[in-house]
């Protein structure tokens, strides 16, 4: 059976239920850093500044969009694959299934 969510983080490879899944550099690096501190709170500025650059550190919105485009395209079921988790006011964390 194969794993619901797999990440190759050498070639930059991600599949569901082995299906790829095609993400753009931002989505990827958004996802890496959720998925390498799974269950972590990250806070919005830290995740901005390591996938935007430090001075996109008050752009949340853009963290929003991001956010919701990577949910999509990871679609599924939640209790299989994990999900990416709000913490309101404070960041967001990837917490597995």
């Amino acid at each position: 059976m194969l794993a619901p969510l797999r990440i190759d983080y050498a070639s930059r490879a991600v599949t569901v239920d082995g299906e790829v899944v095609r993400l753009i550099p931002a989505e990827y690096s958004l996802l890496f850093h959720l998925t390498r501190n799974t269950g972590r709170v990250l806070p919005h500025h830290t995740l901005l500044s390591k996938v935007w650059g430090r001075e996109y550190t008050d752009e949340i919105d853009y963290l929003k969009v991001y956010v919701r485009c990577l949910r999509q395209k990871l679609e599924g079921d939640p209790e299989m694959i994990g999900e990416i988790v709000s913490e309101r006011g404070v960041g967001y964390k990837f917490v597995a299934a």
